[in-house]
């Protein structure tokens, strides 16, 4: 069996499932957060009545992040939901964006969008939080209400995308019936080469594969290029397996992955025992492709889809508006740490905003020193607009007074995971998706460029 069907038969409890097989799978952990929570708590009320229990309030994990820190109300009200849920179900894995259980969350526009505005307990994106909290185990299910959850595949877990009505079904069950998919398999040989990074390994793929090349299947990456990889930058292959219709992304188990989840679980008190799962010798794919890590070149998918590869080096006359770091895929440390590399002693000479996915990211920037300065005041010096306020942002549009949002057409150069028109604001607008690296050159000359060619 291939990794996703040997985590798919535990689940199930059986010795050995197949793809196309459906199953009942038991879930490890349900997440969902202000977007699609309200909606899977009101199908789970509906279901199961006003009165009724989540199935485990251990295993529910809640994480508001997508639309907090705007004036729009609706927005603010619907964490004021999930806060009344958590108080009600007793749920200890509530990430609020206020400390006060009993408050209600507005943000104040008046205080401008930079300064952070939120407690101690907000987490951030939640695809980003989940592993940093501890709640990323190897050879454990995760379903979440965002079609990004397939991120936590980086862990050696089968984590997949849900809508609403199937999470308020595992919310009241703790199960799920699953068509196993296909798996497609991509082993990786040798290592990225400088200015060339993981955000370039998963474009290329989508490139050869086209953004419905893995509808309802399984992408699993492994070999000793996958190996060489840091976690970071297998979460963001992982996190873009939906860009191309993939039902999951999926890694082996090594050392780096119990480094991190044996630190994060024992950091967040969470649970830690955990039970990976191994490759058989006798794995079946229905395909198989062989990926050169040393030999990739920075990429760019160009509006309006992830599958619309094109080589930086031929799109330099492209000239660009607006340059954009953040979101899960690409707002990590390790993003932002390379992004400000190009970018120190610099200066960008287009609109540039930095978000970073998580508050403990905004303190890893201001607290990591190169000579005299942080690696946030790198950025702020080269002309970049760093907000503290860790969320989604403009990755997804959001209401007009969202931080980075598209109001008018224009072309942005963005290390987040999707580029469908409207996708980061205006339905006009143009998003060329790439990596930090490229984004940060491109920011320099305020036109699509190699980053390669900046590197001295």
């Amino acid at each position: 069996m291939t990794l996703t069907e040997k985590l798919l038969a535990r689940a199930a409890g059986k010795a050995s499932v197949a793809a196309g097989e459906n199953v009942w799978v038991n879930a490890d952990v349900l997440m969902t957060h202000d977007v699609c929570g309200p909606g899977t708590i009101g199908v789970f009320k509906r279901e199961f009545g006003e009165d009724a229990k989540v199935w485990d309030s251990q295993k529910v994990v809640i994480i508001p992040d997508h639309y907090i820190f705007t004036a729009d109300s609706r927005s603010n009200r619907n964490v004021d939901i999930l806060r009344d849920f958590a108080n009600e179900q007793k749920l200890p894995y509530f990430y609020d964006v206020i400390d006060d259980p009993e408050g209600k969350w507005q943000f104040d526009a008046s205080q401008g969008t930079l300064k952070r505005q939120y407690g101690t307990r907000y987490a951030g994106v939640c695809h980003a939080a989940l592993p940093q909290k501890g709640h990323t185990r190897p050879g454990e299910v995760l379903f979440g209400t965002d079609s990004h959850t397939c991120m936590a595949g980086a862990f050696n877990q089968f984590a997949t995308g849900i809508g609403n009505t199937d999470a308020g079904f595992v919310m009241g069950t703790g199960k799920l019936l699953i068509k196993v998919p296909e798996t497609m398999r991509f082993r990786l040989e040798g290592k990225l080469a400088p200015g060339v990074m993981a955000k370039d390994v998963i474009l290329h793929v989508i490139g050869e594969i086209g953004f419905d090349g893995a509808t309802y299947r399984a992408m699993q990456f492994d070999g000793e290029g996958a190996r060489s990889l840091s976690m970071d930058d297998r979460m963001t292959i992982a996190n873009m397996a939906i860009e191309a219709g993939g039902k999951n992304g999926i890694f082996e188990f090594d050392e780096k992955t119990q480094a991190l989840v044996d630190e994060r679980t024992k950091l967040n008190g969470t649970k830690s025992d955990y039970q990976p799962v191994e490759p058989d010798a006798d794995q079946s794919f229905i395909y198989e492709s062989v990926i050169d890590l040393d030999k990739l070149e920075p990429t760019v998918a160009c509006h309006p889809d992830p599958g619309q590869r094109k080589k930086a080096s031929e799109l330099e006359s492209v000239e660009l508006d607006r340059a954009y770091v953040g979101s899960c895929t690409g707002g990590k440390t390790s993003d932002f740490v390379e992004f400000a590399k190009f970018l120190n002693g610099k200066k960008v000479v287009i609109d540039t905003f930095g978000v970073p996915a998580t508050p403990e990211i905004v303190d890893d920037l201001q607290t990591q020193m190169w000579n005299d300065k942080s690696v946030w005041q790198v950025l702020q010096d080269a002309g970049v607009q760093m907000t503290e306020n860790a969320g989604c942002s403009a990755c997804l549009g959001g209401p007009v007074d969202t931080f980075g949002r598209m109001n008018t057409p224009l072309k942005c150069i963005s290390a987040t995971n999707r580029n469908f028109p409207g996708r980061m604001g205006h339905k006009e607008s143009q998003v060329f998706l790439a990596s930090p690296a490229t984004v940060a050159a491109s920011a320099i000359t305020g036109r699509i460029t190699d980053p390669r060619t900046l590197l001295s």
